[in-house]
């Protein structure tokens, strides 16, 4: 969307419609683009239809509508929003050039691509795959890297929903704001570094990799797991970790998320039932938002806990890394998670 204003819209309108940036419209197929289209008329100072949806544009016609964004004077209606997010997330480095979204905007718009990608990925867990959610977890990355605050608006998009692929987005929205949080000094000078930081995103979405290799019915089950089943389950670190080599993700950061989220400051946790500090930074983080995550989300043969509860059962919790229990539990005041 445009970054200069050439006209003086209201506020009211503002909230209304906003315009369109000539690299998104660009986007939309030529003809028979997917919402409606306004422009500005000098005329009577407001905002008039230009094109309906299920029309089609003449030659002539897409030829003004391009001269006519470059001038600003392209609006989108907001009642178009979840036409637009299912459109810019096939196409998510487009976020980055759109400058009128609202943060909440755009976490629609993240949050809709990668539950996507996960989905298709966890389907499918071979590199070709893998490469599609890398290229939008880059994009995730990149936005989070230009400001780390961003990461509240993803975290309130925390969902209820059951499904691997929603487990593996609230687990990366929540680590990656929670790390925001515990790191907040460290962006502000420079010390938080580009590489270690998609890694660390991608060890969060990935972390139950291993998951993958469990036999379907496991993972659909609706009733509490018998001790063989459960057995299997303990595997999912291990399995995911022999995956990793498959992917060329054999980095420090996303090692220590899928190897270590079920591991314990206590040592009570699994596979190594490593304690302490010998458990890494990055799998203690991983572990409070996988667990926390688990608790929020909604499963077949359990009560969800609400994400206040959730926080308050962690914090008292000598399992986890206290510091970090305790900034999880100031969050979900802050941002009023439900």
């Amino acid at each position: 969307m445009s970054t200069s204003m050439k006209h003086d819209i209201s506020d009211g309108l503002n909230e209304e419609y906003y315009q369109i940036n000539p690299d998104i419209l660009g986007s939309f197929n030529k003809f028979r683009p997917p919402l409606n289209i306004y422009r500005f008329d000098e005329d009577v100072a407001r905002i008039i239809p230009y094109y309906k949806v299920g029309g089609r544009l003449s030659s002539e016609q897409i030829e003004e509508l391009a001269e006519l964004t470059k001038e600003g004077d392209i609006f989108v209606s907001r009642d178009d929003h979840p036409v637009y997010v299912k459109h810019i997330s096939y196409q998510l480095d487009l976020v980055l050039v759109d400058k009128n979204l609202k943060e909440r905007e755009i976490a629609d718009i993240f949050t809709q691509a990668l539950t996507r990608r996960c989905k298709e990925f966890f389907e499918q867990p071979v590199p070709v795959v893998f490469e599609a959610f890398w290229t939008d977890l880059m994009v995730l990355t990149e936005y989070l890297f230009q400001d780390i605050h961003r990461s509240c608006a993803l975290a309130r998009r925390l969902t209820k929903e059951h499904g691997l692929e929603h487990h593996a987005v609230n687990s990366g929205f929540i680590g990656l704001a929670l790390f925001g949080q515990l790191r907040e000094n460290d962006f502000k000078e420079g010390g938080v570094k580009r590489q270690m930081f998609d890694r660390l995103a991608a060890g969060l979405f990935l972390h139950d990799l291993g998951m993958t290799k469990l036999p379907g019915f496991i993972m659909q089950k609706d009733k509490p797991l018998t001790t063989d089943e459960r057995q299997k389950v303990n595997q999912h670190p291990n399995l995911g970790y022999q995956m990793l080599a498959k992917l060329d993700l054999k980095y420090p950061e996303v090692e220590q998320c899928v190897l270590e989220h079920h591991e314990r400051v206590t040592g009570s946790g699994y596979p190594q039932k490593i304690s302490g500090q010998t458990l890494s930074f990055n799998g203690r983080l991983c572990a409070l938002a996988d667990s926390f995550c688990a608790m929020v989300g909604k499963r077949p043969y359990k009560q969800n806990m609400t994400p206040d509860e959730a926080a308050n059962k962690l914090l008292s919790d000598k399992a986890y890394d206290q510091q970090m229990t305790g900034v999880l539990r100031k969050m979900v005041t802050l941002l009023k998670l439900k």
